[in-house]
């Protein structure tokens, strides 16, 4: 397994190959089936997890999922600054190495996490930064395997996902391991809140080479049949501007998941990465229904990111 998918870091979705990915999401769920296994995997290893936003589930599934694995984790909070301010990313990342076996960092930019994995001697774990959400996306995966092709990992295709909302790092984490994975994906996005063109593209070559049909769209009458509905926040973690707040609503309220769209969309599933706003982006009613699988969902962000631990550790 470890030769299979062979990872010197975890940084960014469109680093990974299907048969790494696929990997990851077969090691997640023995993990979890089996974590007696793997209760010594990081025995003796110490990881320095840096959080420059504030965090629930990233912060409490990297720590658990650490310990369970035999690991210490080391929190260092937002009370340090933002990374380059008080010293160097470079010295940063070179002074914890001298000290960790590895770095999980949430960050506010992807050139943090860049400057970490370029100066830092061991391994980096992207946790979340402005561009991409890998560790999200691959518990994502994770979740649609159990739900859809628990028995044949090679049925995780023909599954059909829909993300709704906006264009963000969450969405571009998705739409590149879906592509990568051969998932037709819809990407449904009011006007001015697209993903990046440089995403797009790179979600295009990447959809034309596994044959996953890829929809791009600001219309959420073109949403099509759908196996999944996924949504976010409309306002990002740091982005908060209360007089702009009541123009955003506005202009995503019809672009709000709820049972309406669902029918419309002949989902069964609704995902939510969280903290949800309810009543905005997403109902509550929606919300607390058989059809969200969202507790499932952060639950497997632990087990994704012990399968990436652990790959990573194996790589050394």
């Amino acid at each position: 397994m470890s030769n299979q998918i062979n990872l010197n870091n975890f940084l960014a979705d469109d680093e990974l190959n299907k048969e790494q990915l696929l990997a990851l999401i077969e090691l997640a769920i023995k993990i979890k089936s089996n974590p007696a296994d793997y209760n010594q995997a990081l025995a003796g290893k110490s990881v320095a997890m840096i959080f420059e936003k504030p965090s629930l589930r990233t912060h409490v599934s990297f720590d658990m999922g650490i310990n369970k694995l035999g690991g210490h984790a080391l929190y260092l909070g937002q009370q340090n600054g933002k990374l380059g301010e008080r010293e160097r990313v470079s010295d940063y990342a070179k002074n914890l190495s001298c000290f960790a076996d590895a770095i999980v960092a949430r960050v506010f930019s992807h050139d943090s996490i860049q400057g970490l994995a370029q100066h830092a001697s061991v391994p980096v774990i992207n946790a979340l930064c402005d561009v991409y959400h890998p560790c999200q996306a691959l518990a994502d995966f994770v979740t649609l395997t159990e739900l859809f092709a628990k028995n044949n990992i090679s049925n995780l295709s023909n599954v059909k996902l829909a993300y709704v909302g906006d264009g963000n790092n969450v969405s571009n984490s998705l739409m590149i391991m879906a592509a990568t994975l051969g998932v037709d994906f819809t990407l449904v996005t009011p006007t001015g809140y697209e993903a990046a063109q440089n995403i797009i593209n790179k979600t295009q070559v990447l959809a034309a080479a596994s044959g996953a049909k890829l929809n791009i769209t600001s219309d959420i009458n073109n949403i099509g049949t759908q196996d999944v509905i996924y949504t976010d926040t409309w306002i990002s973690m740091g982005d908060e501007d209360a007089t702009k707040k009541a123009e955003i609503l506005a202009h995503f309220a019809p672009y709000q998941v709820n049972h309406d769209l669902m029918a419309k969309a002949d989902a069964s599933v609704v995902l939510h990465c969280q903290p949800a706003h309810l009543e905005e982006e997403i109902t509550t009613e929606l919300f607390d229904s058989d059809m969200a699988a969202v507790f499932q969902q952060a639950e497997n962000r632990m087990w994704a990111q012990n399968a990436v631990l652990v790959s990573l550790f194996n790589s050394i």
